[in-house]
């Protein structure tokens, strides 16, 4: 699909005045910055929290990056840079399109959101010189994520753990410990405001590159 060949467009300006077409997108279309800020300005959750601020996902993807490196640790191993880059943007789509979608709800919103996201999602992976997911390593990424889910449930929303279980039907028990918080200080598990997480997950993004390269 090009540029000049589909009747609808989905334009985003970005603040690096690059311009993104939704429904058509390329890897050259944003600025690091751009993704940074858009991740820390998309909320998980749907914006709901216990905090007097909501869960942005750069923050959500910082903890699912360095749980995913403390399973590897525990068993002898090193998370190798470019998967930990994968970690860290494994939702980086949701950051251009600046929507979280609330997972039960996504099959109801049809084959084309779909298939936007799976463009954007190509377009990043393209970007960033991503290694496509083996089922293995999807898998230990999963295990990462609900982890991460089901502490933010309990730490950031305020379900309890019998409700994280059985009524959002997560079934990984959920962390007392922050990761983050042995990283960035802080109380446990508060929601950093907008600037602070993307000024954060631009530093480990930029890390991570320069690791990778």
């Amino acid at each position: 699909m090009g540029r000049d060949h589909h009747e609808h467009r989905a334009w985003v300006r970005m603040p690096s005045e690059r311009r993104l077409d939704l429904l058509d997108p390329t890897p050259f279309d944003w600025e690091d910055s751009d993704l940074a800020l858009g991740l820390a300005r998309t909320y998980r959750w749907g914006g709901h929290s216990a905090w007097p601020l909501p869960l942005s996902v750069a923050q959500h993807s910082l903890t699912v990056m360095h749980l995913r490196a403390a399973a590897c640790t525990a068993v002898g191993l090193q998370l190798a840079p470019l998967a930990a880059l994968r970690e860290l943007l494994h939702d980086a789509e949701e950051g251009l399109l600046g929507f979280d979608c609330v997972s039960p709800l996504k099959p109801f919103l049809g084959e084309g959101f779909k298939a936007l996201t799976v463009r954007l999602e190509n377009a990043v992976f393209l970007r960033y010189g991503l290694p496509r997911w083996t089922p293995k390593e999807h898998a230990a990424h999963k295990m990462a994520d609900r982890l991460a889910a089901a502490s933010e449930a309990v730490h950031v929303v305020g379900w309890s753990a019998k409700e994280v279980l059985h009524t959002l039907k997560i079934s990984v028990p959920p962390l007392n410990d922050d990761p983050l918080q042995a990283v960035y200080g802080g109380a446990a598990w508060e929601p950093w405001p907008p600037a602070i997480a993307s000024d954060r997950f631009l530093a480990e993004l930029d890390r991570l590159k320069a690791l990778s390269a």
